[in-house]
């Protein structure tokens, strides 16, 4: 498996938006709109693959100079618990790091809070829904 960032616009770029829309968006009766993907230009896109074949995805958005959002996080349903996951959050918190970040942040889908809490992520606040599913926010400082 190799992780590496994703260029914008790219093959891989494109691979990641169906991975995306397949797994995170159509089981919610939604696609990714025009307009988000043309706003992902300047975020890190993050992809784990097997030759060309991509294993999951996300991607970072800085929120101010010391945060950087986590979002889009998807992984190919038949290879979760593989650790595919934990290398792209791995991956993820290195290069946010690199970057100058000292927090991520994320709006986690509620059936994945125990996946961030083993990555050392906690819970802030109270669920909300957001893309009609419950979520939480969730914090670790790098």
């Amino acid at each position: 498996m190799a992780l590496k960032i994703i260029d914008y616009g790219t093959f891989e770029y494109q691979k990641m938006v169906n991975l995306r829309n397949d797994l995170l968006r159509r089981p919610l009766g939604l696609s990714l709109l025009k307009d988000e993907i043309e706003k992902e230009k300047e975020n890190l896109l993050i992809g784990a693959f097997d030759d060309d074949q991509i294993l999951g995805c996300c991607m970072l958005v800085p929120q101010d100079i010391h945060t950087v959002r986590l979002r889009q996080m998807a992984v190919v349903d038949d290879l979760q618990g593989k650790g595919i996951g934990r290398a792209l959050m791995r991956f993820a918190e290195n290069l946010a790091r690199d970057h100058g970040f000292k927090t991520i942040s994320m709006h986690a889908r509620k059936n994945a809070i125990g996946f961030y809490e083993k990555m050392g992520y906690k819970s802030k606040g109270s669920d909300f829904i957001e893309i009609t599913i419950p979520h939480v926010i969730m914090e670790k400082k790098l």
